[in-house]
């Protein structure tokens, strides 16, 4: 049981480090903690590919805060994280999920969407 604590609660850390805006500008940053593979499906709509070039993926500066974040183990080194998120910039709520992926001794997303919902 300590296992999946610990693994909770590095994913929600990052999690939330990529809701911090020096994180979602900085190409160093988004390159270590993205897949090569990665792909989402945006709550704006726009469906955004970390092969196009992480620098133009405009992530843009948000104010959000996370909450009933929970993980759904799919395997030792498959994770899916689903949580809310509240946007205080555009007072917006959504839900989201993302699938984290062990990859060399590192988590890293490769998948994520963004659902918006009424609060």
């Amino acid at each position: 049981m300590e296992y999946r604590f610990s693994l909770k609660e590095q994913l929600f850390q990052l999690e939330e480090k990529l809701l911090k805006p020096e994180i979602r500008i900085s190409n160093d940053e988004l390159t270590n903690l993205l897949a090569d593979s990665f792909f989402e499906f945006g709550s704006s709509g726009k469906v955004l590919y970390k092969n196009e070039s992480v620098g133009e993926m405009n992530l843009g500066i948000v104010q959000m805060e996370m909450s009933d974040f929970e993980i759904h183990p799919l395997s030792e080194e498959i994770v899916l994280t689903t949580y809310r998120i509240y946007n205080a910039m555009t007072e917006q709520h959504s839900l989201r999920s993302s699938i984290w992926k062990l990859i060399d001794g590192r988590w890293k997303m490769h998948f994520h969407q963004g659902t918006k919902v009424t609060s």
